[in-house]
């Protein structure tokens, strides 16, 4: 299953323990990591986000839906972006885009206070013991969230709605009169362009989500090819 996770520690060298913990299981075929990055809170509010060269044809992380977490998990002061990250600072930072409740983010956050450091990552897990036995003994605290489909059926809804209202301005704006009709159409004009931009904004998505997805792929690939290498 295709899932975020977020491993909260007290420092940066237990964090880079589970980093490394995280890598080798997924060398071990026990997990596929798709993206990482070691997220560290500061005193004063901001994060540093740091990405080792190994992260993956994914690692490049703006428009993806790990790229939202991160930004989301960094807060509202800013990220200050450390090396190999490929997130510029106030990029996609989107609850929507991260495909993952509020309540989820709400929990890690509460945890990841000042001072600590948490390593984020996009995982497939068939179970989730052998990552939750590494990363408790290396000290972290663990959440994680399966990837959900749920936003964009909310949005699809939200759409219908507007369009439906959408309709119904027009059909009173052809009966009104000329006094009337100035005011219904430029609410028509503001509701056209809410709905012009919401349907951008699914484009984006789908794009992003279609390119994440042919990265997976290859991550996948670069695997099975290297596991053969090594067999030969």
């Amino acid at each position: 299953m295709d899932r975020m996770l977020v491993v909260v520690f007290d420092n940066e060298v237990k964090a880079y323990e589970g980093k490394r913990a995280l890598l080798q299981l997924d060398g071990d075929g026990s997990i596929s990591v798709y993206a990482y990055a070691v997220l560290t809170k500061h005193a004063d509010g901001t994060a540093t986000v740091k990405q080792g060269d190994d992260g993956g044809p994914i690692g490049t992380l703006l428009g993806t839906s790990f790229g939202s977490l991160i930004g989301l998990l960094g807060g509202p002061v800013g990220l200050a972006i450390g090396a190999a990250t490929g997130l510029a600072a106030g990029g996609a930072v989107d609850l929507d885009n991260a495909r993952i409740g509020d309540d989820f983010i709400d929990d890690v956050t509460k945890v990841l206070t000042p001072n600590k450091v948490a390593v984020v990552a996009e995982i497939d897990e068939d179970w989730t013991t052998p990552v939750d036995t590494r990363m408790e003994a290396a000290g972290g605290t663990v959440f994680r969230r399966a990837v959900s489909e749920v936003k964009h059926t909310i949005h699809e809804e939200n759409v219908a709605a507007m369009k439906a209202d959408l309709a119904q301005m027009k059909a009173e704006h052809a009966k009104a009169h000329a006094d009337r009709k100035a005011k219904l159409q430029e609410k028509i004009n503001q509701l056209d362009s809410k709905i012009q931009a919401q349907l951008q904004r699914a484009k984006d998505r789908r794009e992003a989500a279609e390119r994440q997805a042919q990265a997976k792929v290859q991550v996948l690939k670069a695997k099975a090819a290297a596991a053969k290498a090594k067999a030969s």
